[in-house]
């Protein structure tokens, strides 16, 4: 694998046509699309990150002017995709205003600085309430102080707007919230589509254009889904790389924070930043991919199934060597992994006096799954876990030669939230939605979703899985995917 500095290419033609691609994705319903023309102001990001810090550097824009746009998108836009659960407009211009008089007092405030972002409503944020999607009251779990993620992004400068809408306690893969409403996905102005969760309204929020970019949380594949289905990036690291700590915690040794934005290339830059490292790009032909044909190709959406073949040929095209490979190790274990562990844990977490107490206000929904874990006994967490631990070392050795594992993100595009009313294809949605993404956490690796569908289709994500630890080199492969992906149209 040969790496590049993402900085000798930031002007390029191609990276320009990947923002070009993705500058306008909301998707407004045809009695509206006239008026939201003239007065929706354009997303501040819209030629890129690394335009926007050269602008605000120089002086021909502000944090204060890109707080504005994005508080007036959100304005007028929010009330019909029902992204932000809570809006700080005053503390977010306050805070473009201290980032504006230490630029021009010579003071760089960080590499992020002046961006405006959106926080997912599990992460305690100074000022603002966390309500982790519930009606309980779970604030003695939470806790009252800024964890390392959110401290490191206002170090780095950004702009905290507000926090967005998750599903309950973040169990659910659909991002369906019977108690605060469901968000809607950007991608269809027709038809009101799920975002997919749990961090459906960080995704809705990146994929409108209503946040720089959105900070979310994956268990199971919260984020990398919801990004998948509303047709942005979505980052998540290997697990601790980015610390939870500051979160309500759903799985502890699961959950990773991550981030959603619409740009690859920019998602890169961004979870560099984080990072502290000088952000770099892969050669794709010189890396070697893996593709397992079963398991994770089964009962594909056929326009998920082309999808995926196209952006597999435009990187061959850029010359990376692609091989088929058996099942990765441990993926099926999942089936029977999440749904104990998940119930279990949020029983634990919660408490079994207080959930028994509130329980009456919970989601039907997340009830059900949380009940189920009433009935998991140590024992079977036990056997399930040393199980995990086995087969993480066999899936670690399956990656060791090669860069990383390609698969659909999801099986399916986003469904009709209409569907949702009936259980049976709720459930089957379930399972099409988070077979391909649960094997990444349940062993461990850290991967990404990088948009491939034509702008004439509906959001298709490729996933990205590579070894756990490898968090910078997927960094550039998420960026150099992307430009592929958006050469090849």
């Amino acid at each position: 694998m040969i790496i590049v500095s993402l900085l000798e290419v930031r002007l390029s033609h191609r990276l320009r046509r990947i923002r070009a691609s993705v500058r306008e994705n909301v998707k407004p319903g045809p009695q509206k699309r006239e008026t939201l023309n003239m007065t929706l102001p354009p997303d501040p990001l819209a030629d890129g990150l690394l335009a926007f810090e050269q602008a605000l550097r120089a002086g021909t824009t502000t944090s204060r002017s890109a707080t504005e746009a994005y508080l007036a998108r959100i304005e007028a836009l929010n009330s019909g995709l029902g992204a932000y659960r809570y809006e700080a407009a005053e503390a977010a211009l306050a805070d473009a205003d201290r980032v504006d008089r230490a630029l021009t007092s010579g003071r760089d405030p960080g590499p992020l600085a002046g961006l405006p972002i959106a926080i997912k409503d599990l992460f305690v944020v100074d000022g603002m309430p966390t309500g982790a999607g519930t009606d309980l009251d779970v604030s003695d779990i939470v806790g009252y102080t800024e964890g390392p993620l959110v401290r490191r992004l206002r170090d780095l400068g950004c702009v905290f707007l507000g926090k967005t809408r998750t599903v309950e306690f973040a169990l659910g893969i659909a991002g369906v919230s019977s108690p605060h409403g469901t968000p809607r996905n950007p991608c269809d102005g027709d038809v009101v589509r799920i975002p997919g969760g749990s961090s459906s309204g960080s995704a809705v929020a990146a994929a409108a254009g209503l946040c720089a970019f959105a900070i979310g949380s994956d268990t199971g594949g919260s984020v990398r889904v919801p990004a998948a289905l509303c047709g942005t990036t979505g980052i998540k690291p290997s697990q601790g790389h980015w610390s939870a700590d500051g979160a309500f915690p759903l799985v502890r040794h699961l959950d990773t924070p991550g981030l959603l934005m619409r740009d690859p290339h920019d998602a890169a830059l961004v979870a560099a930043a984080i990072d502290g490292i000088t952000p770099t790009a892969i050669r794709l032909d010189r890396t070697t991919f893996a593709v397992p044909r079963d398991y994770f190709l089964d009962g594909l959406e056929p326009a998920v199934e082309r999808a995926f073949e196209r952006a597999l040929e435009a990187l061959r095209m850029r010359g990376a060597s692609i091989r088929e490979m058996n099942v990765l190790s441990g993926a099926r274990n999942r089936e029977s992994y999440f749904p104990a562990v998940l119930g279990a844990s949020a029983v634990a977490v919660l408490g079994r006096e207080r959930y028994a107490a509130s329980r009456h206000l919970v989601d039907p929904v997340i009830r059900r799954r949380i009940d189920a874990g009433l009935e998991v006994t140590g024992d079977a967490i036990l056997s399930l876990e040393w199980e995990r631990q086995t087969t993480m070392a066999e899936a670690a050795h399956q990656l060791t030669d090669v860069d990383a594992i390609l698969t659909p993100t999801a099986a399916i595009t986003a469904p009709p939230l209409s569907d949702f009313d009936d259980a049976e294809i709720a459930y089957r949605h379930a399972v099409d939605l988070s077979r391909n993404s649960q094997p990444g956490n349940y062993l461990g690796l850290c991967g990404a979703s990088v948009p491939v569908h034509r702008s004439d289709e509906l959001p298709v994500g490729l996933q990205i899985m590579a070894a756990p630890n490898t968090d910078h080199a997927l960094y550039g492969l998420v960026a150099s995917i992307g430009e592929a992906i958006s050469h090849a149209g």
